[in-house]
């Protein structure tokens, strides 16, 4: 398994993996995907087995002014297609993007999961804690 930061020749096989995210369905565009990794303090990094695009996951570092102004990482999007779960390729990402986090000095990483997908033990696994923070979201109507 190789691990690499997604670039926007990447879009067809991004696109197709978030599809196996999402539940409605849709997906942006190569172009969307393009301006999200132009975005700055965005990493998208991917997981290969052979040229296959096996897991992505997507790293936002975001500036803060608390903690001494250490940033803070958010992880949003983390997919891994089915034929390779339980392979231990979204950990190897994870564990990736949270050194990453680290190598800039972020004070935290946090990430949402929906109670649906049954992630939180996988989550766990790979460190995070959800005895300390609750997430809650607002979603648009």
């Amino acid at each position: 398994m190789k691990l690499r930061v997604l670039c926007a020749q990447d879009a067809p096989a991004a696109c197709a993996l978030y599809l196996e995210l999402t539940r409605s369905g849709q997906v942006a565009d190569d172009a969307q995907f393009a301006r999200v990794l132009a975005h700055s303090g965005t990493t998208v990094l991917g997981a290969f087995d052979q040229n296959e695009l096996a897991c992505m996951a997507t790293l936002h570092i975001l500036p803060n002014m608390t903690y001494g102004g250490r940033p803070y990482g958010l992880i949003e999007n983390v997919v891994t297609a089915r034929s390779h779960q339980r392979r231990g390729v979204g950990r190897l990402v994870l564990t990736r993007l949270i050194d990453m986090a680290w190598e800039v000095d972020a004070y935290k990483v946090m990430l949402l999961t929906g109670a649906a997908r049954g992630a939180q033990g996988f989550y766990r696994k790979v460190g995070f804690d959800d005895t300390d923070k609750h997430g809650m979201v607002v979603r648009r109507p």
